[in-house]
């Protein structure tokens, strides 16, 4: 290997529900590769002591938004270009050292049970056994054992909401590098993997809070320990049907018995806590929510729409809080000001972009793809504000009736910045009550609230999961069944590439 080591970086990101009746085909992902890869990274711009210490290609990767299961062919076409720009940069320029292995892992294909780790084993038959492959993921993801003994090294966030995207993406990729540069770099890295049969939702798993606050806390300093390079702890994907969801530990190193001993703590650590997780948030019906932030003379009150959130895989176009919205007295009447973001519906958006701003219309809004939970909703109102050009809304408009500022917009978006309201000419701050399609709120929504509720709605992402049908799911598992009996958390160690259990 030459002193700078040749690395490719690829992958597909993507989170999605089984329970959402919303597909995501390929021309809901947007592909990067080359320049456009790096952009998003700060520590691979050129230049930067990563960039400079071996030679990267970005190759190409896909990522969408939260959103419903990938048609197999649609998978089979992303992966198809995946493997075909692996094949040619090894025909055009032999072969690679490393790869960046940039992925979620939860995203759900029709009739693949493992897209992630499927993948990975294909990468790996075409880079060889000598490679290092280091995967970098969503702690919501699901490492299956295929994965685990395909790749090399391997880490997830250790926040939630996700504040340390780029730092995992850089720990990976640091990881990797290190390795390559390193005494170690012939020697086989170590992995324990060890499932635990716990399934929970991300709003009950919040590093913000207890037992999750301490739990993570304790993901570095087990990092830290001599003869570990990495450790992870994953919660798993609560909205897919597969032999893979439920939560897993795995810790990489070179020291075999400090390898299993911090896995076997980590995990004991995690089913240790089973039954200590709740909700980030106080939670209630949509009517009690309501009812309580109503009467609050906390300002602004959010209240999350949890059922549908759009950054789980919800469709994030259930109408249900919607109508309620419409329906309710002191909000009709202007009493209570209220801002609801928001509903992708393009033929409404269409409507008022055509009506113009200050025009009075007439709508049909939503449940075009998720009518499962209740028909569309109909609003009389005034176009307040039309807004063009957001990558991912791409044109937003804002409809007030009575006391109720909806957001329609043509594509799919979640709201999680304040600057999203104000681009839209609404002051969130100023508004009584802020109803939000997300699960716990994102950072600087958490700092605006000055109360909030999670609001424990129907749809795709449903956060009571007894209601959604698990059927393929190992069971028994928490919380589905109540386990009296102490699960084996031994760990399973993984000692080369391509390798089984051993």
């Amino acid at each position: 290997m030459p002193n700078r080591p040749r690395i490719i970086s690829l992958g597909m990101s993507l989170e999605a529900s089984v329970y959402s009746p919303a597909v995501t085909p390929i021309d809901q992902f947007v592909r990067t590769e080359g320049d456009g890869y790096f952009a998003r990274y700060p520590f691979l711009a050129a230049g930067s002591a990563l960039r400079t210490r071996a030679d990267w290609t970005a190759l190409v990767h896909y990522r969408a938004i939260p959103g419903g299961p990938v048609p197999s062919a649609d998978y089979r076409q992303m992966t198809g270009t995946i493997l075909a720009a692996v094949r040619d940069t090894l025909r055009a320029d032999g072969p690679v050292d490393g790869v960046l292995y940039d992925i979620h892992g939860a995203m759900s294909v029709v009739g693949v049970d493992d897209p992630e780790g499927e993948l990975a084993v294909r990468i790996r038959e075409l880079v060889g056994p000598d490679a290092l492959i280091s995967a970098s993921m969503d702690l919501h993801g699901n490492v299956s054992q295929q994965l685990a003994s395909t790749v090399d090294l391997i880490t997830c966030h250790r926040l939630a909401p996700h504040e340390d995207v780029l730092d995992t993406v850089e720990r990976s990729a640091t990881n990797l590098i290190d390795r390559l540069l390193g005494p170690g770099r012939s020697d086989p890295v170590i992995t324990a993997w060890i499932p635990v049969p716990m399934l929970l939702p991300g709003e009950k798993t919040s590093t913000r809070v207890e037992p999750a606050k301490s739990l993570y806390a304790l993901v570095p300093e087990v990092e830290a320990r001599a003869g570990v390079i990495d450790a992870g702890l994953w919660i798993g994907y609560a909205w897919a049907d597969e032999p893979r969801n439920h939560a897993v530990v795995v810790v990489t190193g070179d020291d075999r018995s400090a390898v299993v001993e911090s896995a076997e703590l980590l995990a004991a650590s995690l089913w240790r806590v089973r039954d200590d997780f709740e909700f980030v948030a106080p939670t209630g019906t949509l009517d009690h929510c309501l009812d309580t932030a109503v009467h609050s003379t906390a300002r602004p009150f959010f209240i999350s729409d949890s059922g549908d959130n759009p950054t789980a895989g919800g469709a994030g176009d259930v109408t249900g809080t919607l109508r309620e919205l419409l329906r309710r007295p002191e909000i009709v009447d202007g009493s209570v000001e209220v801002v609801y973001a928001s509903i992708p519906d393009p033929g409404a958006v269409e409507v008022c972009v055509l009506a113009g701003v200050g025009a009075t219309v007439s709508l049909r809004v939503g449940a075009i793809v998720d009518d499962t939970v209740a028909p569309p909703a109909e609003i009389d109102g005034t176009v307040e504000h039309i807004v063009h050009g957001d990558p991912a809304a791409d044109t937003e408009v804002v409809v007030r009736s009575g006391g109720l500022r909806l957001i329609l917009t043509a594509r799919r978006k979640p709201y999680h910045l304040e600057s999203d309201f104000l681009r839209n000419g609404v002051d969130a701050r100023a508004a009584d009550i802020v109803v939000v399609k997300i699960g716990y709120l994102e950072p600087e929504l958490f700092a605006m609230a000055a109360d909030w509720l999670l609001a424990l709605t129907p749809g795709g992402v449903d956060q009571d999961l007894s209601r959604l049908p698990h059927t393929r799911i190992i069971r028994p598992m928490v919380p589905f069944d109540e386990i009296t009996e102490e699960p084996d958390l031994s760990a399973r160690v993984l000692e080369a590439t391509g390798r089984v259990a051993v």
